[in-house]
């Protein structure tokens, strides 16, 4: 789509959002598709999908494909050379997978279940292009020592894949010990190619005290961690994993993964602490 070929109206952009930045919850790439539908819609590049009586509205999934091109350039221009799936699970939601040189592939909201996650920002900053660049270089100083850990953590995503697709079929509580094992693998590996940090090497051995597996999520670096809760996990454990958490100086939230994506809103279903943050912008 040629934007410049269109007439593109004059418009104020007002952005809100509870995500903080640089933490590694994709904060960047919700914004470049936010901004991506936004802008193609304003310039009739998209249909505008709200209906009468509608409070909120997806657009097409060909259309979704357009707003996740435009979103991916602007994850390029603030990244460098981003992944893609920030901006993939930002358009289309539910979970995604990345396949090696593969195209990023949207997961069906029927075939992953409802995870239940302690959610904890350890407030220390980072910026995803300079470890990503660090993760480069140190692939092209040690082929020979990197690949083996890429594969495995290549294994590791295709392994925690099979076991959330065969989750909702059979709910099983013997799935759990086993993404648990796949979080404690998969932390040790990101440590190895550089992207940990001692502020999550400590969030992970305060909520293990609590009998409970965390990873890093989103570049590393610091920025968030994301715990696993089971269904029959305690309240009392996880409030008091939490209350440790917070007197380390983290910040923590209960949450389920997954969400429907990049989604129209009519004025009248946002809650009021959003319509006077958009209005005073």
């Amino acid at each position: 789509v040629c934007l410049c070929c269109r007439d593109i109206p004059s418009v104020d952009i007002v952005v809100w959002s509870e995500l903080p930045t640089g933490a590694g919850l994709g904060s960047s790439a919700a914004y470049a598709v936010s901004l991506a539908a936004a802008l193609l819609t304003a310039c009739r590049a998209i249909s505008c999908p709200l209906m009468e009586g509608d409070s909120t509205a997806r657009w097409t999934e060909e259309e979704l494909t357009l707003i996740n091109s435009w979103a991916f350039q602007g994850e390029r221009v603030i990244h460098g050379n981003p992944s893609g799936v920030d901006n993939a699970v930002g358009t289309w939601g539910t979970c995604v997978f990345l396949p090696p040189q593969g195209e990023v592939m949207s997961l069906a909201a029927s075939r992953v279940p409802t995870l239940r996650i302690l959610l904890t920002n350890t407030k220390v900053p980072r910026s995803t292009k300079v470890l990503v660049a660090g993760v480069k270089e140190k692939i092209l100083k040690f082929p020979a020592i990197m690949k083996p850990v890429l594969d495995s953590i290549d294994a590791i995503s295709q392994e925690c894949q099979s076991v959330l697709e065969a989750m909702p079929a059979n709910p099983s509580p013997k799935h759990y010990p086993v993404l648990e094992e796949l979080f404690d693998i998969n932390q040790h590996h990101l440590n190895v190619i550089g992207v940990g940090h001692p502020s999550l090497d400590r969030l992970c051995r305060v909520t293990a005290s609590h009998g409970l597996h965390s990873k890093l999520t989103g570049a590393g670096g610091g920025g968030c961690g994301i715990t696993l809760l089971r269904p029959d996990t305690s309240p009392l454990a996880v409030e008091a994993a939490k209350q440790d958490l917070c007197a380390c100086g983290f910040e923590c939230w209960e949450t389920n993964i997954g969400g429907p994506g990049v989604t129209l809103h009519h004025p009248s279903s946002l809650n009021a602490q959003v319509l006077h943050a958009l209005s005073e912008g």
